[in-house]
Order: C-alpha cells, then sequence, then structure tokens
C-alpha cells in the first residue's frame, strides 16, 4: 500500500513538471503553407520552400511578399542562409553552387565553386562582412571569399591542427565568432581571423541556432543552451505540442516550430 501511495506521488509529480514546462510555451501564431524546409531572418520573415520547390517569403504577419522560382534550376537546394533579409544565400551542394538574393528574391550573383578550385565544400554561410564563409571538406580549410569566388582567407589544415577536425553540416557567424556545427564531433569555434579557439563537446545538437554568445539546439527531446565563458550546461524538456516538430528555429522572438505542414510561432519563458 505504502510503494502504492509513493508511486501515486511519483506520478502527479511527474504531471506537474509536464504541465509547468508545457505552459512555458504558447503558441503565438500559425502560418498556413505546405512546407518541406523553412528559415527565418532577424526582422522576422520566413523563408519557405514548397513540395514544388518554390521559395516564398512571409513577412512576419503570414502575408506572401516574394516568390523565387528557380529554386531546381542548379539541382536540389542543399541550405539557405537568411542571416542578412538583404542578402540570402541559397547552396546547392551537388553543383558545388552558391546563389545570392536580394530581398526580394531576385538573383544578384552565382559561385561556381568548382572554377575557384573548390569540390567539396560541406557547408556554406555568409560571413559578417557580407562575404561568404565555406568549408573546404577536401582540403580541411574553413575560408572566406568574396562575391566573384575569390580568396580573401583561410585557415590552416586542420587535419595537421587537431586530432579530428570537424566535418560541420552548418557554419554560423555570430558576434565575432565562426561556429563549425558537427552533430558527431561538437562545435568549434574561430575568431573572424580564422584562430581555432575551442571545441564544444556538445554532441547529437540538431536545429543549433547562437543569440549572443548562447549557443541553443536540440537534444533528442531536450533544449540545450551553453553560454560561452560558462561552465553551465541548461536543458529543459521539449512540450508535447512540438516534441515531434521536424524543424525548429530558436530566435529572440520566439521559437518556430514545422509540424503537420505548417509553423507554430511559441513564445518561451
Amino acid at each position: 500500500m505504502k510503494n502504492l501511495i509513493w508511486l501515486i506521488l511519483f506520478m502527479l509529480v511527474l504531471i506537474c513538471v509536464q504541465a509547468q514546462t508545457d505552459s512555458a510555451f504558447k503558441l503565438k501564431q500559425i502560418y498556413e503553407a505546405v512546407v518541406n524546409d523553412f528559415a527565418v531572418d532577424n526582422l522576422g520573415n520566413l523563408y519557405i520552400i514548397t513540395p514544388t520547390d518554390q521559395l516564398k517569403k512571409l513577412n512576419a504577419k503570414g502575408d506572401s511578399v516574394g516568390i523565387f522560382n528557380e529554386v531546381r534550376r542548379f539541382g536540389t537546394l542543399y541550405s539557405m542562409d537568411v542571416t542578412n533579409p538583404m542578402k540570402l544565400i541559397l547552396y546547392y551542394k551537388d553543383f558545388s553552387t552558391i546563389v545570392m538574393l536580394d530581398r526580394f528574391l531576385n538573383t544578384i550573383n552565382v559561385i561556381d565553386l568548382r572554377t575557384h578550385g573548390i569540390l567539396q565544400a560541406k557547408a556554406v554561410a555568409l560571413s559578417y562582412d557580407n562575404n561568404v564563409w565555406i568549408y573546404d571538406e577536401q582540403a580541411a580549410k574553413l575560408k572566406k571569399l568574396g562575391d566573384d569566388g575569390r580568396l580573401l582567407s583561410e585557415t590552416v589544415d586542420l587535419r595537421q591542427a587537431m586530432d579530428e577536425p570537424p566535418i560541420p553540416e552548418r557554419i554560423i557567424d555570430r558576434d565575432g565568432y565562426v561556429y563549425l556545427c558537427d552533430s558527431s564531433r561538437g562545435i568549434f569555434s574561430f575568431d573572424y581571423y580564422g584562430s581555432f579557439r575551442n571545441r564544444l563537446p556538445i554532441l547529437h545538437l540538431q536545429d543549433v541556432q547562437v543569440i549572443g554568445k548562447t549557443i541553443v539546439g536540440r537534444q533528442d527531446d531536450h533544449f540545450v543552451s551553453y553560454t560561452l565563458g560558462t561552465l553551465e550546461l541548461r536543458e529543459s524538456s521539449l512540450p508535447k505540442s512540438i516534441l515531434k516538430s521536424k524543424k525548429l528555429i530558436i530566435m529572440p522572438q520566439g521559437i518556430y516550430a514545422l509540424a503537420n505542414d505548417r509553423i507554430g510561432l511559441y513564445s518561451f519563458k
């Protein structure tokens, strides 16, 4: 009987914890759209890839304000960086091609990396000065390129500098640091001069974002956050409402979650 009482009390505690977790997330807005993938810029504009391979731009209210119909021109879109709403980066890995768009989704530049001797670019991102970061997997170097594909700077061969160099799925440029996000090896940070700073051994992290000096992401059924310069790794459980989302994007204005072919924007305490 005593064990049964303890079991009931334990279950009540779990229910309370789950309720507190769910109550911390509040649905603010729903964007009704059939979506294969999406990204969000700092102004709250959404960029969605539809099943018909259109790139659509929605403003913060959900109104369509632009369409790019040539997504498939260079093959399958591998990634996009919308950090700067005035200069978007689309990366087509199969053809080693970078396409740049303006805020109206008009093409302003195309870089064929193969013509610059780069055949295996694992990840691509916009740099703080509106150039392009790439990770050249064949050379094991982080490189910065100009709009014309000209090499501006590069790191040393990381195979010589560390035992296990990164093979990043994503590059993030934020507040003086460049982060190479490798889910199997951790997060490697560099300064803008290409000097290696440190490696954070946070593995299997998905949907990684950097807000200020804080790295956030999803690890299994938890949110994980780590602020540079501290020794504290914080975790919080995901609520049922977004636990099975295909993709999460964590922004200062809230958390965008893709599920059931629609995007929900949640506030989070």
